[in-house]
């Protein structure tokens, strides 16, 4: 289905095509959440790329159903390249937070690059075939404690890397973005809660 919409040009029609198949994907899925067919949705971008989705769903707003979707496919990408490297940075999340962020993102501790791998499938699934608001709320928790973890490891470089002058920056950004995520989720969960969310 999405290799039918790609390669629009009008900014306009863009968008409408976003919302339309977004709301496509998510209705027929909730409707018959069929395993197979969930399974297969998670795995999309495995198969594929996340190219296909990002020319879709990419530019669409942070807080409609398209740009949510987009930016939780993001995330589990984002995981799956780099699971040690977020894993690392989600337990050193759990021992400077003092939020119950970590038993709302529902990951097991300790968490290793297989866990924080099974927690994104785990959180997508639940997009398409569970509490969506919950599953939005997990992500923004995810999103919460790896961003303190990458902080504080930031935080940690900038002490004691002579060698790698730009790790702190790169780990501050990261971290940064974490928490842009977080906020665009919990968003996302509350416009969905109040039916605001298109």
């Amino acid at each position: 289905m999405f290799e039918g919409f790609l390669g629009a040009e009008d900014p306009a029609h863009v968008s409408r095509l976003a919302h339309d198949t977004a709301a496509a994907v998510l209705s027929r899925v909730r409707a018959d959440p069929d395993p197979e067919i969930v399974a297969r949705l998670v795995t999309y971008t495995d198969e594929h790329g996340i190219d296909a989705i990002a020319e879709l769903w990419s530019q669409a707003s942070p807080k409609s159903l398209p740009g949510v979707l987009w930016r939780i496919y993001l995330l589990r990408t984002m995981i799956r390249q780099d699971a040690e490297g977020v894993s690392l940075a989600f337990q050193r999340g759990t021992e400077v937070s003092r939020t119950i962020d970590q038993v709302v993102a529902g990951a097991p501790t300790p968490a290793g690059p297989a866990e924080v791998r099974d927690l994104a499938d785990t959180i997508l699934r639940g997009v398409f075939a569970g509490d969506f608001a919950a599953a939005l709320d997990r992500a923004a928790a995810f999103c919460r404690v790896a961003s303190a973890g990458f902080a504080s490891l930031a935080d940690d470089a900038d002490a004691s890397d002579a060698v790698h002058h730009d790790r702190p920056g790169v780990l501050t950004t990261r971290a940064l973005r974490l928490t842009e995520l977080a906020d665009e989720f919990g968003a996302c969960a509350r416009l969905w809660r109040h039916d605001g969310l298109d």
